[in-house]
């Protein structure tokens, strides 16, 4: 009777190879010997949660750092004048008062940044809640980065959706709008210029989104492969099977 449900559970096991590409197929294999040995298989809620909760301590640290002063403003997530606006910037500091424009504007958006990343945690959460058991089957089996870009994937639009109002809210706190349609303003005012754009919001939106999900990427990547940040468990036991 034993030697049948180890084959049941080695069948349900390899099984999940079909879906997997062939680097994966190795943890597959181990995944199998476990069962044969007698060893402790992991329930399909455990592997669901042990995912959620990487995500979280991954939205956590993102929020946490970028939503402080200089999150932003003082990282590798630094949101930086528009490429197409550097023509802008090199005219309008001529004119009196903007001399300063770059770094006034600079400051004025990753200042708006941070404060919409104190009002980010509610929307990723209830992202994360969604995952399905078989969206963890999946995730557990991929890239390093394979949670983060399920969360993407899956909750970008609707993030980027919820988040313009708070971008606007926060560049608007900062007066950046105001000041960046000023600086435009005066600078479609001068001979011989093509009129640009004066909106930021799309910009530092995206912006703001890029340096969180990069946050949260690089700390999944460090529970999957870094045994020091299981911090828990739950964590260990579901990110820990195949060492």
């Amino acid at each position: 009777m034993k030697h049948i449900k180890n084959i049941t559970l080695l069948s349900f096991i390899l099984l999940l190879a079909i879906n997997t590409s062939t680097a994966q197929f190795g943890n597959v294999l181990k995944k199998a010997e476990s069962v044969l040995k007698g060893e402790p298989v992991i329930s399909k809620d455990e592997v669901a949660d042990g995912l959620k909760e990487a995500l979280d301590q991954g939205i956590a640290q993102a929020v946490d750092k970028l939503s402080a002063e200089d999150g932003y403003l003082k990282s590798q997530y630094k949101i930086e004048i528009p490429s197409e606006a550097t023509k802008v910037i090199s005219k309008v500091k001529m004119v009196p008062g903007f001399e300063n424009i770059e770094h006034d504007l600079i400051e004025k958006m990753n200042r708006a940044a941070e404060s919409a990343a104190k009002k980010a945690t509610p929307i990723f959460v209830d992202a994360v809640k969604q995952i399905s058991f078989d969206d963890a089957l999946n995730i557990l089996s991929g890239e390093d980065d394979a949670a983060t870009d399920y969360l993407k994937e899956k909750s970008y639009q609707k993030l980027y959706d919820a988040f313009m109002p708070v971008i606007i809210s926060a560049l608007d706190e900062v007066n950046a709008r105001s000041y960046w349609k000023k600086a435009v303003n005066a600078h479609n005012k001068l001979p011989f210029v093509k009129d640009v754009n004066p909106e930021l919001d799309d910009h530092v939106n995206n912006k703001a989104l890029v340096g969180m999900f990069s946050l949260i990427a690089k700390k999944e990547e460090g529970i999957r492969n870094n045994v020091d940040q299981r911090n828990t468990e739950l964590l260990k036991k579901v990110f820990g099977k195949d060492e």
